[in-house]
């Protein structure tokens, strides 16, 4: 006999027990089921249907990375102008003052970023 603490923790083991043997099962029904085929075409690399022209674990140039950071930072320093809209009206004049210096913070960092030639990709 179980005794009754345990029992009521019987519903959590067999769903467990489930959500184990699920996918496990599953897998190995595919595998039996699943056509067999395969060779060195399927294995290929494949881009838009032509032959890639170099090896894909090439270098990167930094720039490319120089863009995405400059991205999330001006990505991520907008995302403070959705609650400052939020409670634009109790933040009166001085929440105005605040966000045009903050405004003007980013554009100096963007006007500094474009002279530096960040984004040119010439």
């Amino acid at each position: 006999m179980i005794h009754p603490t345990l029992a009521a923790y019987l519903p959590i083991f067999l769903f467990m027990v489930l959500a184990f043997l699920f996918p496990v099962v599953t897998l190995l029904v595919a595998r039996l089921i699943r056509p067999q085929s395969g060779g060195a075409g399927k294995l290929a690399p494949y881009e838009c249907g032509v032959d890639p022209d170099s090896d894909a674990r090439q270098r990167y140039a930094i720039r490319y990375y120089v863009v995405a950071i400059l991205f999330v930072i001006f990505d991520v320093e907008t995302i403070f102008l959705f609650p400052w809209a939020i409670i634009y009206r109790q933040l009166q004049l001085f929440g105005l003052i605040e966000m045009l210096v903050f405004l003007g913070i980013l554009i100096v960092g963007y006007i500094w970023i474009i002279k530096k030639g960040a984004l040119n990709w010439a």
